[in-house]
Order: structure tokens, then C-alpha cells, then sequence
């Protein structure tokens, strides 16, 4: 598996390699939901943005993208691929957060499909999603996919409000790909 920061073109968003063009609008993305973050492992609104910028940049084990919306070229949210592990062929995708007034729409699906099929595409046999046992919004939408939930990763992650966070993993492997994105393809036609 080799997976590279490229753009990756849908018909509803783009997802683009962060860039600096890409700080300003992810910073107001952030600062829109703060609520939203008490349940990630880190935040990313106010005074944590930069943190959370630096690791988005920096991180060699990373790709984060910037959701830009298609119709308007707004910056509308950031999803990355994370735990790059070629030796493996698996990846994570995660650190997934959108504006409030695009979620419950086609932005997430299509977000999900092209980073997928990029994945898939680029050799990985797995793609997992690990999220917050308390978020449930976020698990129904990974179900929604077609992942398989493996299990719960007991008092797993520490989180910045100091909660102690047991970690719900799901995946998609390659056999599943196939079926999962016929799905979302469907998803995305019916939103059309």
C-alpha cells in the first residue's frame, strides 16, 4: 500500500491535501461546534487549533484533507487518513469533523467513498475507523458504511477533557469494498 496527499475530486466536495490556503476556514469550522469536541480525543476549536494544525501538517503517519464544497469552493470540514501502516496495508480514517450546516447530508458519504476507494486503490487490504464508545452519531454513520465492528479497546485513549475513553473499532476490509461502495454510490445518486 502507498498512499500519497493527492486531491481527491467528488461531485459534491474536493478533498485537498491541508494546505495553508485551508487554516483560516478549518479554524472557523472548528470554532462553529465547539460542543462537538467534547467527545474527540483532542479539540481543535480556540486555542487548541494550532496544536491541532501542527499535527495535521506535520504527522509523517497522516494525510490530512480539507473538505472543500464543490458548489461554493467553501472549506466545509477536515477528514485524514491516520495510522498510515504500509507494512500492514491498513489505515485509519478519522479526525473527521464538518461544519454543522453540511452534516446529515452527501458530504460525509462522498468524503468516505473517496478516501476509501483512494485506499483500496492504493493497496490496502483494511480501513478502520476508531471512535469514541460515548459517540454514537459517529458509529451509526461508520455502521451505515458497511463496517464491521470488531470490538471495544477498554480505557484506550485519555482524552483532552480528561475523560478516560474506551475506543469502539470498526473496519471495512477489501473483500467489503466492493459491496460498501456500491452503497455509498447509491447513497450519493439518491442525494443527486
Amino acid at each position: 500500500m502507498r498512499l500519497v496527499p493527492v486531491a481527491l475530486e467528488g461531485r459534491f466536495v474536493r478533498l485537498d491535501p491541508v494546505s495553508e490556503v485551508h487554516r483560516e476556514g478549518l479554524r472557523a469550522v472548528f470554532d462553529a461546534d465547539v460542543e462537538a469536541q467534547q467527545v474527540m480525543s483532542t479539540a481543535a476549536f480556540g486555542p487548541y487549533f494550532d496544536r491541532w494544525w501542527t499535527g495535521a501538517t506535520t504527522d509523517p503517519a497522516r494525510i490530512a484533507h480539507a473538505v472543500v464544497r464543490r458548489a461554493d469552493g467553501a472549506v466545509v470540514g477536515t477528514s485524514s487518513f491516520l495510522n498510515i501502516r504500509p507494512e500492514h496495508d491498513a489505515v485509519e480514517v478519522g479526525w473527521t469533523f464538518l461544519a454543522p450546516e453540511v452534516r446529515g447530508g452527501p458530504v460525509n458519504p462522498e468524503c468516505k467513498l473517496l478516501l476509501m476507494d483512494h485506499a483500496f486503490g492504493a493497496g490496502a487490504r483494511r480501513v478502520e475507523y476508531l471512535i469514541d464508545a460515548r459517540n454514537q452519531r459517529s458509529q451509526a454513520a461508520v455502521r451505515k458504511l458497511g463496517a464491521v465492528q470488531e470490538g471495544v479497546l477498554r480505557k484506550h485513549k485519555l482524552t483532552w477533557t480528561g475523560h478516560v475513553r474506551d475506543t469502539v473499532v470498526l473496519s471495512i476490509v477489501d473483500d467489503e469494498w466492493p459491496a460498501a461502495r456500491a452503497r455509498l454510490e447509491a447513497r450519493l445518486a439518491a442525494a443527486s
